[in-house]
């Protein structure tokens, strides 16, 4: 049985993953900060085998100690969903507060780079695997007040390419899906929890669902092994770009 290891697999995207890589056969390794809320998730999925790993993707020594503590069953790595993020704030950058700043790029850049430095030596060992990285629609097209949100899923994108070209000898895949407007609770984590605010980001129109991307990434991490979809650029039916959205 193949093994995924998920991050920010307790909510939104990363949870639906985790269930739609279920369904598809694999077993799981779901990462997130939040316990109980991954009990809940293994506990749905059952039989499916599935490890819990409760660190912060930003504190690089709690990533390598719990990648460390794998029992053997789950520490033959094929699939590495690096989906662990967020945003913070939504102000222009004259206004914007740095403990935000810091927060987008410690979870979005750095976070990435903690868990794959920790994974890569058994990929490299084995020379094979994937590696998918959800970025966004926000790293293409800039749009007001995402300053910081927009140049850290930037640099998700270019990593990606890099990372694609270093591993590519050892016959690692490295790919990136950008998702556009997705409803999860990642409106609420940018408007500190004002349920009013983040609803009507949604609001006239019919957005993405979790699952809608899950089932994205879940073809592509599928694909024979001479396959590679790298880039993969995913919007609701009314988004042209990351701020244009057609609303009724």
């Amino acid at each position: 049985m193949p093994i995924a290891f998920v991050t920010g697999a307790s909510s939104g995207i990363g949870r639906a993953t985790a269930v739609a890589l279920a369904q598809a056969g694999f077993g799981l390794v779901v990462c997130g900060r939040r316990p109980e809320r991954l009990a809940e998730l293994a506990a749905e999925l059952a039989p499916t085998p599935v490890h819990i790993l409760v660190f912060d993707v930003r504190d690089r020594a709690a990533t390598e100690a719990a990648v460390a503590t794998l029992p053997p069953a789950f520490q033959a790595i094929d699939v590495l969903i690096n989906n662990a993020g967020g945003a913070h704030g939504l102000e222009p950058i004259q206004h914007g507060n740095p403990a935000d700043w810091d927060a987008m790029l410690d979870a979005n850049v750095r976070g990435l780079l903690h868990v794959t430095h920790a994974l890569l030596p058994g990929f490299t060992a084995r020379k094979g695997g994937f590696i998918l990285n959800v970025s966004s629609v926000a790293g293409r097209d800039a749009y007001a007040n995402g300053n910081v949100y927009c140049a850290s899923k930037a640099a998700v994108s270019m990593l990606t390419r890099t990372m694609r070209l270093d591993l590519l000898p050892l016959r690692i895949r490295v790919a990136e899906i950008n998702p556009g407007a997705v409803e999860t609770e990642f409106s609420e984590v940018r408007f500190k929890g004002d349920k009013a605010r983040a609803a009507k980001v949604y609001d006239g129109f019919q957005p993405l669902s979790p699952q809608d991307v899950a089932e994205v990434i879940v073809f592509m991490v599928t694909r024979p092994p001479h396959v590679n979809l790298a880039d993969v650029v995913l919007l609701a039916g009314a988004q042209g770009a990351a701020s244009i959205i057609y609303r009724e």
